[in-house]
């Protein structure tokens, strides 16, 4: 896998940090549970689209562009480090806002939409559910154009080919790091929701020949459906590395901690939050990182993941948006 040839911008020097989490492998009595730092990342706060943009940002400064333009639902990390990438550049950044979720997006909240108005973003509008997002895009690109501007598009979560390449260049990384360490993972677990930074691991995985096998935790649909987005998405992303194709049998995406639905709180997703904090210092998000540690913790207990497991969690970020779910997180009767 030479990841080499594609043109990339570099936001983060060195690795991520790769960490045993031990606290919080007592208190489950269950599996011996390591973290992956990507919360570390660079830019406005982290996380894995940062990984995404690296590629994307290159394609499209190779391309001539100075605005970027993207799509996310109402706190979006993507969107978040999508206008970071464009601060540090010098380019413009347009921002859609899908309101999956009647009456959850209000400009002047906190968290990621502060950020949005701190980092000067040239426009943020909001779409209601459903709305034909590529569509929206191209009109903000038509009105760039129009303007004299050269526009590039990103698509949600940029989770492209191209952008999933930043996860198969983290498999790699967690490869190496492994190696380095003396520590061999029996699997991985992450956040499943966009499909980029899942495909992309999986596609690295299977380049590598690595033989660890990735568990999704799906935040947003059901698993026959983000089964089917992995498994396009990351056959895909080899086709444009060249490496071999995943097969189905590579991907699994379990949907029992989605809960009511996308970015709408669980129990488990505060306890898991809660719990981690306080056993170990580490923020989650409660729309992603904090649903797919929910789901650690439950295969641990119930026993699908073994007590003689080595598991790595890939923490995708979001502790930016924190401050705007504080009274979710503090809500009796959640905990």
């Amino acid at each position: 896998m030479n990841l080499a040839r594609f043109p990339r911008r570099r936001y983060t020097p060195g690795f991520t940090p790769l960490e045993r989490i031990p606290r919080l492998s007592v208190a489950l009595g269950g599996a011996e549970l390591w973290i992956k730092r990507d919360d570390l990342l660079g830019l406005a706060g982290g996380g894995n689209k940062t990984r995404k943009l690296e590629f994307l940002v290159a394609d499209a400064l190779a391309k001539g562009a100075d605005t970027l333009i993207t799509v996310g639902a109402p706190q979006s990390n993507h969107c978040r480090l999508t206008l970071a990438v464009a601060a540090r550049e010098g380019l413009q950044c347009r921002l859609v806002i899908e309101e999956r979720v009647p009456g959850s997006y209000a400009a002047d909240a906190l968290g990621n939409n502060l950020l949005f108005d701190l980092m000067g973003a040239s426009s943020v509008r909001m779409v209601k559910a459903g709305a034909d997002l590529a569509a929206e895009m191209a009109a903000d690109a038509a009105a760039v154009t129009a303007a004299g501007g050269r526009p590039y598009v990103i698509v949600g979560g940029g989770s492209s080919p191209l952008g999933a390449l930043g996860y198969a260049a983290c498999a790699q990384e967690i490869m190496d790091q492994a190696f380095d360490m003396g520590v061999a993972f029996d699997r991985i677990v992450v956040a499943s929701g966009s499909a980029g930074t899942h495909s992309g691991l999986i596609a690295g995985l299977v380049a590598l020949n690595a033989g660890i096998p990735v568990t999704g935790i799906n935040v947003r649909r059901a698993r026959a459906e983000q089964e089917a987005n992995v498994l396009k998405l990351a056959q895909a992303t080899a086709d444009l590395i060249g490496t071999p194709q995943p097969v189905a049998a590579d991907i699994v995406c379990l949907d029992e901690w989605v809960g009511p639905g996308y970015s709408l709180p669980t129990r488990e997703m505060v306890a898991a939050v809660r719990l981690l904090a306080a056993q170990e210092g580490v923020l989650l998000d409660p729309v992603y990182s904090g649903k797919a540690m929910a789901g650690l913790i439950g295969l641990v207990r119930d026993g699908r993941i073994g007590t003689n497991e080595r598991v790595l969690f890939l923490h995708t970020g979001g502790s930016p948006s924190l401050s705007a779910f504080g009274q979710v997180l503090r809500d009796p009767a959640l905990n």
